[in-house]
Order: structure tokens, then sequence, then C-alpha cells
């Protein structure tokens, strides 16, 4: 029963994180389920990209109010804002990866993780 709610609690923290890319118009929104693979840190992966380093901030920035507003969590870590050509924002269950694209397609985390279901959000 205990689980059951734990999947529950970080299924809604990935439907409210999808939300908040979408509200940025973030592109080519996947999420990778590691919870079937031995070994992970966490349970998902959410990975987007934005068009530039202001695309890439707004998204994040846009996550993080959308999560915080409607689940009252904020990340345990917050990186890359800087230059803002990949930022992670880690929500211990679930961690999110905001790419520049040419920074996505060289790290191909989709291809890292290859293991695990991927799951294409579609964009609106």
């Amino acid at each position: 029963m205990v689980k059951d709610k734990v999947l529950e609690t970080t299924e809604i923290l990935v439907d409210e994180i999808i939300k908040g890319i979408q509200e940025k118009k973030g592109q080519k929104i996947t999420c990778l389920d590691l919870g079937s693979i031995n070994s992970t840190v966490c349970d998902y992966f959410v990975v987007c990209h934005g068009t530039s380093n202001t695309h890439v901030s707004a998204i994040a920035e846009s996550i993080e109010e959308q999560v915080s507003k409607h689940t009252g969590v904020k990340p345990r870590r917050r990186e890359g804002f800087s230059n803002a050509e990949w930022i992670l924002l880690d929500y211990l269950d679930v961690v999110v990866h905001v790419f520049q694209q040419e920074v996505r397609d060289y790290f191909n985390l989709e291809e890292l993780w290859a293991d695990a279901p991927v799951k294409t959000i579609a964009e609106d």
C-alpha cells in the first residue's frame, strides 16, 4: 500500500513537470522509466530541450513554479542555470534534464538509457 502511494505521488510529480515544460513550449518531451532498471539513482528522467539559453531557463523556472504550486515540492538540487545549456532539476525520484538541442543531441541520454521504457509526450 505504501509503495502504491509513493508511485502515485511520483506520477503526479512527473505530470506536473510535464505541464511546466509544456507551459513554455519545451520541445521533444520524453519520460524514461528507470524504475525497472536495477541500480538507477531515480525512478524517472524527464528530458526536453529549448531553442536558446533564455528558453531553457524559462522552461526550468516554469517546471519549478508548476511543481511547487501544485505539489509543494522543491528540487533538492538545481544545476546549470549560469549558462543554461543543460539545466538539471533533481526531485529525488524524478530528475529533469532541460537541454539546448545541440547539447541534448551530443549527450543523447535516451540512447544511454536505452534499456528504459520511453514515453514520448505529444507536443501541443
